[in-house]
């Protein structure tokens, strides 16, 4: 049987995560003399097939990783979770005699945990005649395995006889992955007191080299006993703070430093005026590290730290000068400062201290921003735009560094009202609230013309007023009246109450006129339409129209007018005086 011809590229290798699904394509089809297609693992120099393909169906072989294989319909070997085991050639072959067969190196790969880094606990023997264990590193469970390298302040650390000594351990697990332990032997010096070693795991991904980081470990040193010390030769003292400039209400550090070994014991003072304050001792003195919580204007000045080396009793000093940032005297004057009108002017000036450059900027009472600068200008003041106002005081240079200080605009004036319940329609007997609302400053008092039970409710300058009341004829009749009053004058509102049955009378009535009038329009309009088309004939002329016989066109009609009444009527009347009847005339 002849190989079927290539279906498909097939890779010469394949990686694959630990755990992931591999997918192996075959590339051929199953010859035409009806054959098959075998899949095979090279086991060393061994096959060991996996399965048989033939126009039947999969024919499975019973081997450990049968469970986990599978076959497409384009005859692709698939492997699920993959382990490290199952790395090795895979063939797929056509026919028989290895009349055609593709192969495929599969490559299993597994990411190592981040390498974890232990340093000394005991601490690091300065000036020793054997090279101490620095620290110690390991990488675990990764495949391959991976390679660790070490590295001071940065720079990789290579062996170097007598100063660097690196021993790397590697452990195969049973699942197949490695773990690796390195472990960093060095010669220390007074120099390294400061200096960070860190470990890198080096592996491989898919043709492309990858690196795992250790955290970054600090070594203690110690003097070995008859070894002698170090003495101190120099001391440093810095402010250490959350931000570059210190402000009001910040913690500050400040840490002393000396090269000797041992410690010296440290002392810190204060410079005030020609003297030095000493200041309390932190809890370990060996520490150098003297905390200020919540420092303020009063915490600026020249700071001392005192070193005393207690081999040669030798005493260095270093100082630092610790400046403060501030804000103070933020206030704001009003012009002018007499009671204010509607309608009046005022201007707001706000004034602050510090030793950096300051920015103002002014808020309203609902936190809005209403203007730049030291000063704020009000015109037309009315009660509805008398306010609450905040000057903020900003350091720019000093983030985080502001103060602000209030001040109330307050509108004087006799009360004003601004709403009422009027008109109000009511039903007799009814239970109602009456409703009065007013603007004033100073606060006004409010009074009803009628008895009832009073609410008052107060919002700024707003003073609202809710009577509930029982509707009687009389208050039908007289309705209410509401009074506002304050030392500078009074203001009053009538509020009318309706009768609802009334109204709704009324309302009928109106409704009914307006039917009746809408009804004569419409007829009138139909008796004109039937006038104008001559169906409706109306006046004198139209009745001659109607009774008198149509005239004789060879007849002359003479018509006599006289301007003699007492003749026209005798004409009318009988012989006996008597008046003629129609038919007579």
């Amino acid at each position: 049987g002849a190989a079927g011809q290539a279906e498909v590229s097939v890779p010469a290798v394949l990686e694959v995560e630990s755990g992931a699904t591999a997918r192996l394509e075959c590339g051929f089809s199953i010859p035409e003399n009806g054959s098959y297609i075998d899949w095979f693992y090279v086991d060393r120099a061994n096959r060991v097939r996996l399965c048989r393909i033939t126009d039947a169906g999969v024919q499975m072989e019973d081997t450990d990783s049968r469970a986990r294989l599978s076959v497409g319909e384009d005859h692709a070997l698939s492997i699920s979770k993959v382990t490290v085991q199952d790395a090795g050639t895979f063939v797929c072959q056509a026919g028989a005699g290895s009349q055609g067969e593709k192969q495929t190196e599969l490559r299993v790969y597994k990411v190592p945990a981040p390498p974890e880094i232990t340093a000394s606990s005991a601490g690091i023997p300065v000036h020793s005649s054997e090279t101490p264990q620095i620290a110690q590193c390991v990488s675990e469970n990764g495949f391959p395995a991976p390679n660790i390298t070490w590295h001071k302040n940065g720079e990789q650390l290579q062996g170097e006889e007598n100063k660097v000594k690196i021993l790397a351990t590697v452990t195969r697990k049973s699942s197949g992955l490695y773990t690796v332990s390195s472990v960093l032997f060095a010669a220390v010096t007074r120099q390294d007191r400061h200096s960070l070693f860190h470990c890198t795991a080096h592996y491989w991904l898919r043709g492309q080299r990858r690196t795992a980081e250790s955290p970054r470990v600090n070594v203690t040193g110690f003097w070995e006993p008859g070894a002698g010390g170090d003495p101190t030769e120099s001391v440093e003292l810095r402010v250490e703070s959350s931000s570059a400039l210190v402000k009001e209400g910040d913690d500050v550090k400040l840490v002393c430093e000396a090269d000797g070994n041992p410690a010296p014991v440290f002392s810190f003072y204060k410079r005030l005026g020609d003297n030095w304050q000493d200041l309390p001792l932190p809890a370990d003195t060996g520490s150098g590290v003297l905390l200020l919580h919540g420092v303020n204007k009063s915490s600026s000045g020249l700071y001392r730290c005192q070193a005393l080396d207690l081999d040669n009793m030798q005493q260095l000093e270093k100082d630092v000068e610790l400046v403060v940032n501030y804000i103070e005297g933020v206030r704001v004057k009003m012009e002018p400062s007499s009671p204010l009108r509607e309608g009046d002017s005022v201007r707001l000036s706000c004034s602050a201290h510090s030793p950096v450059a300051l920015s103002y900027h002014w808020r309203d009472g609902r936190g809005r921003k209403v203007a730049e600068g030291n000063q704020l200008l009000l015109s037309n003041l009315t009660f509805e735009n008398s306010n609450n106002f905040s000057c903020r005081v900003e350091a720019r240079s000093v983030p985080g560094l502001e103060r602000s200080e209030r001040v109330a605009v307050a509108v004087q004036g006799k009360p004003r009202i601004v709403a009422i319940s009027s008109p109000l329609y009511v039903h007799h007997n009814d239970v109602v609230n009456l409703t009065c609302k007013a603007i004033a400053f100073p606060r006004p008092s409010v009074h009803w013309s009628i008895n009832g039970t009073a609410h008052e409710y107060m919002d700024n300058q707003h003073v609202a007023s809710n009577l509930t009341v029982r509707v009687s004829p009389e208050l039908l009749r007289a309705g209410a009246t509401c009074r506002v009053s304050n030392m500078l004058g009074v203001s009053e509102k009538h509020i009318q109450l309706l009768d609802q049955k009334t109204s709704e009378s009324k309302g009928v009535i109106i409704v009914a006129i307006i039917v009746c009038i809408l009804v004569v329009a419409v007829l009138g309009a139909v008796i004109y339409f039937l006038h104008k088309k001559g169906k409706i004939s109306c006046g004198r002329a139209g009745k001659q129209d109607i009774t008198k016989p149509e005239a004789r066109k060879d007849k002359n009609v003479v018509d006599v007018k006289s301007d003699k009444l007492s003749e026209e009527a005798g004409l009318l009347q009988g012989t006996n005086g008597e008046k003629r009847t129609a038919a007579e005339q």
